[in-house]
C-alpha cells in the first residue's frame, strides 16, 4: 500500500510539474505571438462581422478610450478591457469612461436605490463585476515600483491575475479528471483548456482567467467533498462573473448526498459546514445585488441590451443569427459558425459528462443556459470557456492519438486566428 501511494504521489508531482511547464510555454508563446503578429501583419478595417462592429473597428474608433491606447502590452487589451482597467485604476465612477443616462421605471427600483440616483449618469463600468478589477488593483500596488504609467501598471497586473487564475484552472481540471482518465487524461484536459479557440482570453485583461480558476477549483473541491472551501471560492466566483451563481447547483447536489452510513438529516459539524458552503454563493449574489445590482441592471439593459433569462427574446435572436450562417456576408457567416459550433460542443460535452460528473455537467448546462438567454446573440465562444465538461469530453476522446493531434491542430489554428483579431481590436466575442 505504501509503495502504491508513493508511486501515485510521484506521478501526480510529475504531472503538476508538466502542467506548470505547459502553462509557462503557453503564456510565453501566446504573448510573444500577439507581439509578433502586429509587426508582420496589418488587417483591413473595419470589421463587418456584425452590424455594429463596423463603427467600433474603423480607423479612430479607439479615440477617447485612454485605457485602450497605452502602448505597454497593448495587444492584451481591447473591448471590455477598458472597463476592467478603469475600475482597477480609478474606480467605478471614472469620468474617463463613457456613461449613460438610464431610463429605469420607478417600479423596478423597489428595495434597490432611489430613482433620482439612477437617473444620474451611470458609468458603463457598472456592467462589470468587481472582484477581477479589485484583485488587479491589489496586484498592481507593488508593481508601481516599476515606474510604469498607471494604465500600464494595471494592464500588467490584470494579465498576471488572468494567468495565475488559468494555472489554477489547469490544476483543477487535472484533479477532476485524473481518477477516471489517469494522469495522462488530466494533462490533456489542462492542455485543451489553454489551446481552446477562445482560450487566449485567459491571458488578456479579461475576467475569464480568474473566473475559471475560482470555478474549476471549487468544482474540484466539491468532488473531494470539501464543501465549505468550495463555497468560499464559489462566492468569489460570483463576484467575478454573474454565472458563478450556477455553482450552487453542484454544491447542493453534493450536500444532498451524505457519506455512506450518514442519514440525509444527520447533523454533524461537517454537514453544517457543507450547508454554509452551499449558501455562500447565494449570499454573495445577494450582497452584490444590494450594492451594485441596480446600477448593473440599468447599464446592462440600457446600453448593452442584455438581461437575465430573456428566453423568448433570445430564442428569436439566435434563430435570426442562424439564418446568417448561410448569408451573403462571409465575415458574419464565419463568426456565427464558430458561435453555434461552440454552443453545440458545450451542450454535447455536458450531456456526455452528466452520468460521470453530474455536478460539473449541471454547472456547465447552467452556464450555457444563462449565457444563451442573455438576449444578445454573441460571445458564446468566449462564455463556453467556463464549461469544464468541454475539456473532459476532449480529454476522453483524446485517448486516441489521431483525435488528439487532429483536435489540437484545429484548435490551435483557430486560437491563432482569434488571438490575431483581438490583438488588432477586431471583434471576436
Amino acid at each position: 500500500m505504501s509503495d502504491r501511494f508513493s508511486l501515485r504521489w510521484l506521478r501526480s508531482a510529475s504531472s503538476v510539474r508538466s502542467i506548470v511547464l505547459i502553462w509557462l510555454a503557453w503564456l510565453v508563446v501566446l504573448l510573444a505571438f500577439q507581439t509578433f503578429v502586429t509587426r508582420r501583419l496589418q488587417l483591413a478595417r473595419p470589421d463587418y462581422a456584425l452590424l455594429w462592429t463596423r463603427s467600433e473597428t474603423d480607423f479612430g474608433a479607439q479615440r477617447g478610450k485612454p485605457y485602450l491606447n497605452d502602448p505597454f502590452m497593448n495587444g492584451q487589451v481591447s473591448w471590455d478591457s477598458e472597463f476592467y482597467l478603469s475600475i482597477a485604476t480609478v474606480g467605478y465612477d471614472d469620468p474617463a469612461v463613457r456613461a449613460i443616462l438610464p431610463d429605469v421605471p420607478g417600479a423596478e427600483l423597489s428595495n434597490r436605490r432611489d430613482a433620482s440616483v439612477l437617473r444620474e449618469p451611470l458609468s458603463l463600468n457598472y456592467a462589470f463585476f468587481p472582484l477581477y478589477p479589485y484583485v488587479t488593483r491589489l496586484v498592481a500596488a507593488p508593481l508601481t515600483l516599476l515606474g510604469l504609467t498607471p494604465v500600464a501598471t494595471s494592464t500588467l497586473a490584470g494579465v498576471i491575475v488572468s494567468l495565475l487564475g488559468t494555472l489554477a484552472a489547469m490544476l483543477a481540471l487535472y484533479d477532476l479528471t485524473r481518477d477516471r482518465l489517469a494522469d495522462a487524461g488530466g494533462l490533456r484536459a489542462a492542455f485543451y483548456l489553454v489551446v481552446f479557440p477562445s482560450g487566449f482570453f485567459l491571458a488578456q485583461v479579461y475576467s475569464e482567467g480568474l473566473f475559471v480558476g475560482l470555478a474549476f477549483t471549487s468544482l474540484a473541491l466539491i468532488r473531494r467533498n470539501h464543501l465549505l472551501a468550495a463555497g468560499i471560492l464559489a462566492a468569489l466566483a460570483v463576484w467575478t462573473r454573474a454565472v458563478g451563481v450556477a455553482l450552487v447547483l453542484p454544491l447542493a447536489l453534493a450536500w444532498s448526498q451524505p457519506a455512506r452510513g450518514a442519514g440525509w438529516l444527520t447533523l454533524s459539524r461537517e454537514r453544517l459546514a457543507g450547508a454554509v458552503g452551499v449558501l455562500l454563493p447565494l449570499a454573495a449574489y445577494l450582497v452584490w445585488n444590494a450594492t451594485l445590482g441596480a446600477s448593473f441592471h440599468a447599464v446592462e439593459d440600457g446600453y448593452f441590451a442584455r438581461g437575465a433569462l430573456l428566453v423568448e427574446q433570445s430564442v428569436q435572436a439566435w434563430s435570426d443569427a442562424l439564418k446568417l450562417v448561410g448569408g451573403a456576408n462571409p465575415q458574419t457567416a464565419a463568426y456565427y459558425t464558430l458561435e453555434f459550433a461552440s454552443m453545440a460542443l458545450a451542450l454535447v460535452a455536458c450531456l456526455f459528462t452528466l452520468p460521470r460528473y453530474p455536478g460539473v455537467a449541471l454547472f456547465g448546462l447552467a452556464v450555457l443556459a444563462i449565457s444563451f438567454t442573455s438576449g444578445v446573440p454573441q460571445s458564446m465562444i468566449r462564455y463556453v470557456v467556463a464549461v469544464p465538461s468541454i475539456y473532459i469530453l476532449l480529454a476522453w476522446f483524446g485517448r486516441s492519438p489521431a483525435f488528439d493531434r487532429s483536435w489540437s491542430l484545429i484548435s490551435i489554428l483557430l486560437l491563432g486566428l482569434l488571438a490575431t483579431l483581438f490583438t488588432f481590436d477586431m471583434w471576436v466575442a
